[in-house]
């Protein structure tokens, strides 16, 4: 019965309130886009359909979530001299990795997403995570920010993606939703509708949400 009420407090701990919000905060008080405005670069890049803005949330939510977990594991032996270095070297390890694997098991997507695979490794989220979380804190909260963190940035970008295939192309995930006579917007299609639409979810957002009203 001890080794039983045991394990349970184990489990409890493992998912308790403060490790729950740390999936759940960068969905909606702390996205890293539309609150810490960071990795606005490729949202705009990527949005134009679905599925490479899947591809690239399951990318960045790998890359945060590991390279968290790496650097709170050595947090305590890195030189602060050099720790942002060892951070990159972490950071573009896990990117080549991903850029392999994604190369070698759907080719004709890596070709979509071409150079912004490798542009992961200057993401402001990922390396923003590792100094502002996973240098002071144990590895497995530090795990569980980068997949929030990386989930926050996933359903940003897939929002937006799924906004621009409908209106540009009339289209979701490659399926024709629209009715044949529908006109694309050509606008949709250009990487400036990603920012006008991600200014248009960070006014919703602000103007439902008080708590971050004061956010500047």
């Amino acid at each position: 019965m001890a080794e039983t009420a045991t394990k349970q407090e184990e489990k409890e701990a493992l998912f308790s309130k403060n490790n729950r919000r740390l999936l759940t905060d960068p969905l909606d008080d702390n996205n890293p886009i539309t609150v810490q405005v960071l990795g606005i670069c490729s949202a705009l890049a990527v949005t134009v359909a679905i599925k490479p803005a899947f591809v690239m949330s399951i990318a960045v939510v790998a890359v945060t979530a590991f390279a968290n977990l790496a650097i709170s594991l050595m947090r305590n032996g890195i030189p602060p001299r050099v720790r942002m270095i060892v951070e990159l070297v972490v950071i573009a390890s896990l990117v080549i990795l991903v850029d392999q694997i994604l190369k070698a098991f759907s080719f004709d997507m890596w070709k979509q997403l071409s150079v912004y695979i490798g542009l992961i490794i200057t993401n402001c989220i990922v390396m923003g995570r590792l100094e502002a979380y996973a240098m002071a804190n144990k590895p497995w909260p530090s795990f569980l920010d980068g997949i929030g963190n990386g989930l926050g940035y996933g359903a940003l970008l897939i929002i937006v993606a799924a906004c621009r295939e409908l209106f540009g192309k009339g289209s979701l995930m490659g399926f024709q939703i629209m009715p044949d006579s529908y006109v694309g917007n050509g606008l949709m299609l250009l990487p400036a509708s990603a920012m006008f639409l991600i200014g248009i979810i960070i006014w919703i957002q602000r103007s439902r949400n008080t708590k971050l009203i004061d956010i500047s």
